[in-house]
């Protein structure tokens, strides 16, 4: 009986052990198999925005000085005023330029004089001459006499003109209508020639000036829309047009400034539109390809080199990408996966290659905010371009700070 006993619990322990082992092999094909959340890739042609903020300027802006120097009697503007044509803006001292005026004047007279004698000695001398009263050799003196005679009168006169336009510069004259946006000097003060003290900026055509960085310039110039919108009024949406793009770099920003015409404005926008506001312009164009965008979550990260976990018939495998840029909480891929795709966008940092996997149902997503998006790749087509879906729309900030290659962190 005993001997019975001790083949019973041998027999007792092995299939517990056996029932054991069965278990856990269970429940380790259980895990194998991971659920995750994916989507399906969709390539479309993007348009890319790029945003910089500036100041709106008019597009004429002239800094006047006046043509001679002196010093500031009155001054009769101040900053914000409106000035017209001919209208004067400050005065010289005029004693001075008068008193050169005056010198002028009667050096011009005594030419005169001495000219018009020349000119009677000289017809004196051409009737005696007829007679035979005087020779060849003194009229050719009258005629030399007549002829020194008139080009100093020639020169006093233009002496005289010139010091009476001096004169006339003492007043400095607006050529233009606008609004006095600044004022270097004050009453008192002496001025050389040619020293800038009023700033005026013409009416007519306003701009925004903004900064280019060198790695955007290309987005830029492409650009097919061209948006402005007010810091101090974000709803309203401006159309404006490239002027100007600068061919050198700024020496103090490193920015390429880029000039952009405000156009079109309806009579609200006009009122609202003033000089030195800050605005935002945005700078659109359509990407020559299509790329697909994945969830920024779909990104797994080893060693520097960025991948997504493509399912294939339930397994995954690991398939490197590149990123071209960043869209809300979504990336843009210019490289590596193709439409049609699956990729799994939660669960990535679980993984490993060949696990099986079971796809979730997707839950409903959210809308994106305001999207973010910059990078030159995107001006080039993806190395596998897929076939193009439907637009999407993607805008791009000067502030967002996105690698030319890799994932965003």
């Amino acid at each position: 009986m005993r001997k019975l006993h001790n083949i019973f619990v041998v027999v007792s322990g092995l299939l517990a052990v056996t029932f054991i082992t069965s278990c856990s092999k269970q429940a380790e094909k259980a895990e194998d198999i991971r659920p995750v959340r994916a989507i399906q890739l969709n390539a479309a042609q993007q348009q890319v925005m790029a945003e910089y903020s500036g100041n709106v300027q008019a597009r004429v802006e002239s800094h006047l000085a006046f043509r001679v120097g002196g010093k500031i009697q009155t001054r009769k503007v101040d900053v914000g005023s409106l000035v017209k044509p001919g209208q004067v803006l400050m005065q010289l001292d005029p004693q001075d330029l008068r008193l050169a005026q005056t010198q002028a004047e009667a050096s011009f007279k005594a030419a005169k004089s001495n000219f018009e004698l020349a000119e009677f000695e000289l017809k004196r001398f051409q009737e005696l001459r007829k007679t035979g009263a005087v020779s060849q050799s003194a009229m050719d003196g009258k005629n030399t006499a007549f002829e020194a005679a008139k080009a100093n009168f020639e020169q006093a006169q233009a002496a005289y003109k010139g010091q009476s336009n001096q004169a006339g510069y003492a007043n400095l004259v607006s050529d233009v209508a606008g609004v006095v946006t600044a004022i270097s000097a004050e009453v008192g003060q002496v001025v050389a020639a040619g020293t800038p003290v009023v700033q005026v900026a013409q009416a007519g055509e306003l701009e925004v000036m903004v900064g280019i960085p060198e790695n955007n310039v290309e987005v830029v110039k492409r650009a097919t829309q061209v948006n402005i919108r007010l810091w101090a009024n974000p709803k309203e949406v401006i159309t404006g047009k490239i002027r100007e793009i600068s061919p050198v770099a700024d020496a103090a920003t490193r920015t390429f400034i880029a000039k952009v015409s405000i156009l079109n404005l309806t009579p609200k926008q006009a009122v609202l539109v003033k000089l030195g506001m800050t605005a935002a312009v945005e700078f659109a164009l359509n990407t020559p390809g299509a790329f697909v965008k994945v969830p920024l979550t779909s990104l797994y990260q080893e060693k520097g080199a960025t991948s997504v976990w493509v399912v294939e018939k339930g397994v995954v495998k690991l398939v490197p990408v590149q990123v071209g840029g960043v869209s809300g909480n979504d990336v843009l891929l210019t490289s590596g996966v193709t439409s049609g795709q699956t990729v799994v966008t939660a669960g990535v940092h679980v993984l490993n290659p060949g696990q099986q996997v079971s796809i979730m149902e997707s839950e409903a997503k959210a809308p994106a905010p305001e999207p973010y998006l910059t990078t030159q790749s995107l001006l080039t087509p993806p190395t596998s371009a897929p076939e193009a879906a439907a637009p999407s729309v993607i805008a791009a900030s000067a502030s967002a700070k996105i690698p030319a290659q890799g994932a965003a962190k």
